[in-house]
């Protein structure tokens, strides 16, 4: 069901997950682990795969908090799930920060990076979407803020990266790709064929090392490379993984 499931020690009550597109009910072209609501799938079918998921990470599925992802860097600080409100209602954000343990941070993803990040010394995690858009505009900076706000330090806190689109195929125009480098310089990339490409995993974890963050770790698969995972590059039509993130209690 779950692509992969890294557990830190239980020292560190921090929890990671990415899942990968199999072991779920959605029919093509969102089989099988779809987990995205807003892509056309049936909305049923969704439902059965977040509480598959949440259940096979011994999690309570009403008690994981997804977000409304915009490409932004908005950040909303969360102390429980959204409740009775519709999908549309849930506020435009596109990173999640919590100092609840046992509660469950989400992110959506199908080429863009997810982001998880946790301080269990302090009791704080956050759950981030950074895409192109969100690199340029600083997601990542504006949710470890977010967390330092809330006692964490870079220092001390542990990031991990998904599955995302690699700077070997993330092919943009020459001009898209010097505006972000000029933002962002890590980010300047080639396509294995050639022409210029952005590499936002290189970004973001150049963002997060500016900002001292202590551990830093990335996921080598290329979701446009990979059949096991989602791509809306590849594919256009298709589902979305999701990363989680959780303290464990204290």
């Amino acid at each position: 069901m779950i692509g992969q499931h890294d557990a830190l020690t239980s020292a560190s009550g921090a929890h990671f997950a990415f899942t990968d597109r199999w072991g779920g009910v959605s029919a093509a072209p969102y089989e099988q682990l779809n987990l995205g609501g807003a892509v056309g799938d049936d909305p049923a079918a969704v439902r059965a795969n977040r509480t598959a998921a949440a259940e096979s990470l011994g999690l309570d599925a009403a008690r994981v908090v997804w977000m409304n992802q915009v490409h932004g860097r908005d950040v909303a600080v969360v102390e429980g799930p959204w409740g009775a409100r519709q999908p549309d209602e849930i506020p435009a954000v596109d990173a999640v920060v919590t100092t609840r343990r046992e509660l469950a941070l989400a992110v959506l993803t199908a080429d863009c990076v997810p982001v998880l990040l946790a301080d269990p010394v302090a009791g704080v995690a956050a759950a981030a979407h950074a895409g192109r858009p969100g690199l340029v505009a600083g997601v990542v900076p504006a949710v470890v803020e977010a967390m330092v706000a809330r006692g964490a330090e870079p220092a001390r806190i542990t990031a991990r990266t998904g599955p995302a689109v690699c700077g070997r195929c993330y092919e943009v125009p020459e001009a898209m790709r010097a505006e972000v480098a000029g933002d962002v310089p890590e980010s300047w990339s080639e396509t294995s064929w050639g022409t210029p490409a952005v590499d936002v995993v290189a970004g973001v974890h150049a963002q997060l090392a500016a900002l001292g963050v202590g551990e830093r770790h990335r996921s080598e698969i290329c979701t446009v490379e990979s059949a096991d995972h989602f791509s809306y590059r590849r594919d256009r039509t298709t589902g979305r993984l999701a990363g989680y993130v959780w303290l464990g209690a204290s």
